[in-house]
């Protein structure tokens, strides 16, 4: 250092050149461009949407046999629940009339309400069953119904000519019985197929829904006769000791008929 002269303290670094207001504004509001899109990216070819396809269908497929089955279950327990109700009724006509309803009771409940309106004549299960609303037991149609092929939802209406009226129910019986007797006997059940001594094994899966005059209700067998199988007898056989070598009196339903499967039961069927 010169001796003489005289030397800043600090030393104030110099700034960079700035490029001009313009060259700056520039490159901040510089956006690179966007790289063009391959319009053929978001579509399919028919490859695709046929594999996808094939794939809905076969999920549909596995869980079809669940689905139904899971829908079966309901319908059965609700169609037990509904045979409780109705023995319960029984219970209750016997107590009054000295059995259950048959055409031997007919006189004894018009006797007593000349004013009920209803058809008890007939050999169905319906208008045996009707007794129970002409003798003021039950007020409700609901209990007679079982969701089964042909039956349609009661309506509820009690006037002449309505009550228990075609397909709204769906429960055979057997006419002409009290609680004397073997408490095995059947009274009411389902799914029955008109005319015949069998069950319709598509309902239920297989399965016949049986009240007995003690007021329990089992669920049986069916065989691929379509008989309901007990003790190892078919339900309904003189030769099974619960009827004494007598032949049941069955009476049917009015309007129904054996089920048709759905596709899925074709498909899958054991």
């Amino acid at each position: 250092m010169e001796k003489g002269v005289s030397q800043p303290l600090f030393h104030k670094p110099s700034l960079p050149r700035q490029s001009s207001a313009k060259g700056l504004g520039n490159t901040l509001l510089h956006t690179p461009k966007p790289m063009s899109e391959n319009p053929k990216s978001k579509s399919f070819g028919w490859p695709f949407w046929l594999v996808l396809t094939l794939i809905v269908f076969l999920l549909a497929g596995l869980t079809a046999p669940m689905t139904i089955r899971c829908r079966k279950k309901s319908e059965q327990t609700e169609a037990t629940s509904n045979l409780r109700q109705i023995g319960l009724a029984l219970f209750e006509f016997e107590t009054e009339y000295g059995s259950f309803p048959s055409e031997a009771t007919v006189a004894k409940v018009t006797a007593e309400y000349p004013d009920h309106g209803l058809d008890l004549s007939g050999k169905s299960s319906n208008a045996l069953f009707r007794q129970l609303i002409a003798a003021n037991i039950t007020q409700s149609e609901q209990m007679f119904y079982a969701d089964i092929n042909g039956t349609k939802k009661p309506n509820g209406n009690f006037s002449p000519g309505n009550a228990l009226e075609s397909r709204e129910v769906g429960y055979g019986y057997v006419a002409g019985l009290s609680t004397v007797g073997n408490p095995a006997r059947a009274v009411a059940f389902c799914p029955i197929i008109p005319g015949t001594d069998r069950f319709d094994p598509k309902p239920f899966d297989g399965k016949a829904v049986i009240l007995r005059i003690d007021n329990s209700v089992v669920s049986l067998n069916i065989d691929k006769d379509g008989h309901a199988v007990s003790g190892g007898h078919t339900l309904f056989s003189p030769e099974n000791p619960i009827w004494g070598g007598v032949v049941p009196d069955i009476r049917y339903p009015e309007g129904l008929s054996a089920s048709e499967p759905s596709f899925f039961q074709k498909l899958f069927s054991k």
